[in-house]
């Protein structure tokens, strides 16, 4: 097991008040180039990805539990751990209670995708939880580059990194793109989501190179984006539905291109 650093006892203590703040705001996370990984489901996924963690902070009430010890002694012998009691792990969490552990990891900078890789890219996403969606079906129907824009909200925040459930470490994740540059620089067909003027999803061919492209939750995609696409799409619906939720609607379009693309 890596040695253990420290023990720190109080809530007041000035890195346990760093650690909150990089938990509930972006602006800290960007400053420091980290995300905060909490739960050992999100521990465990970035290490098998061969993520590295800056530093791993202990819940000193889980440190006798089978899986807290086993990740404990897989990690390399030169990992930071500090040791904190369940009420200061509770003022740094963002959870309703506190999680085994929580560990700060560098935010990837991911290489350039090739210019035909099917993509999604991702216009002003405000809710995390159907971000973090996007990217866990995007990760499951094999569209590994993401690109977002700058007015969405923080991939690396934790509710994003828990509603992705390890999505974010399968995946290259662009962030504070220019749409409009990538869209010009893409090689393949650009789809774009929209309602008005626009054929069946079902109705294209998604085999080859490929860009979705879905917007904000209210204001849908700009025009500026709509001007670039190849093709206008929409999900057919003979219900009572006006429309899909963006995270429903993106894993849809998702998987119509994994059904197109079996044998």
């Amino acid at each position: 097991m890596p040695y253990i650093a420290k023990s720190i006892t109080s809530p007041h203590n000035d890195e346990v008040k760093a650690l909150a703040r990089l938990v509930q705001h972006s602006r800290d996370r960007r400053k420091e180039g980290v995300m905060v990984l909490e739960g050992i489901h999100l521990v465990e996924s970035c290490l098998q990805a061969g993520g590295r963690l800056a530093r791993v902070y202990l819940n000193e009430a889980a440190a006798s539990k089978p899986e807290v010890i086993a990740l404990l002694d897989g990690l390399p012998a030169d990992t930071v751990v500090v040791a904190l009691p369940e009420p200061v792990m509770a003022k740094a969490t963002a959870l309703s209670s506190a999680c085994e552990l929580l560990a700060l990891c560098e935010r990837p900078l991911p290489p350039a995708p090739h210019a035909d890789a099917p993509r999604v890219l991702l216009e002003d996403i405000q809710d995390p939880g159907n971000l973090g969606t996007i990217l866990r079906s995007a990760a499951a129907a094999g569209v590994f580059d993401v690109f977002l824009s700058k007015g969405c909200v923080d991939v690396f925040s934790p509710k994003v990194l828990r509603a992705g459930m390890g999505a974010h470490f399968a995946l290259r994740i662009h962030e504070q793109a220019d749409l409009e540059e990538e869209l010009r620089r893409f090689a393949g067909r650009k789809l774009v989501t929209y309602l008005e003027g626009s054929r069946s999803l079902y109705g294209h061919d998604l085999t080859g190179a490929v860009a979705f492209v879905f917007g904000n939750e209210g204001a849908g995609v700009s025009e500026a984006l709509l001007q670039l696409a190849d093709d206008r799409i929409r999900i057919p619906m003979p219900g009572h539905a006006e429309s899909l939720n963006v995270a429903m609607a993106a894993t849809v379009c998702l998987f119509e291109r994994v059904r197109q693309l079996q044998p």
